[in-house]
């Protein structure tokens, strides 16, 4: 959401209104947020707790905590065609919606096995490591020698991801 301004009622609407949209199942969504007056407002503190949303806040005077926002961000800086200045907040809007496009359904993203957040979304992953090793295997058995070791294995996707992974305790590993 691009607004003029940051607010609770704001913050309270882009959340209920993500939720709703990705049909998130209640307790199973943390959001990991800055200590901003919008997310730590009463009214948005209410609305994740009545959705079912974990929220977990950076440390306090941290704004770079949050390795995915970051990153991120950092993407976006660098893109080619991001502006020194947008000439309104329409221009914001349209330089947003075709890069969270782009982000989220081309760009193949190194932390996740080379996938788009997309495929993972969207619970298409194994079909697409699947396609992929069909592709590593043809290439191993017409080039074998250029395999040194072993042949090719397409990376898993990753099962969890994490901002401060929490620690295992010995039932864990039962």
């Amino acid at each position: 959401m691009i607004a003029h301004r940051e607010s609770a009622e704001l913050a309270k609407q882009l959340f209920a209104d993500t939720c709703a949209k990705q049909s998130i199942e209640p307790d199973s969504l943390t959001v990991h947020a800055d200590r901003g007056s919008s997310m730590t407002s009463k009214s948005v503190a209410f609305l994740l707790s009545d959705l079912g949303v974990t929220k977990s806040h950076s440390r306090p005077h941290v704004s770079n905590d949050n390795p995915y926002s970051e990153s991120q961000f950092r993407t976006m800086k660098y893109r080619p065609g991001f502006p020194q200045r947008f000439g309104s907040i329409q221009d914001a809007r349209a330089f947003a919606t075709e890069f969270f496009r782009w982000y989220n359904e081309d760009h193949h993203h190194s932390g996740i096995s080379l996938l788009t957040p997309a495929v993972l979304h969207h619970g298409l992953a194994p079909i697409v490591i699947e396609k992929r090793q069909a592709v590593l295997d043809a290439a191993y058995l017409v080039h074998p020698e250029r395999f040194v070791k072993h042949p090719p294995k397409s990376p898993l996707a990753p099962s969890h991801a994490w901002i401060n992974k929490p620690p295992t305790t010995s039932d864990d590993t039962q």
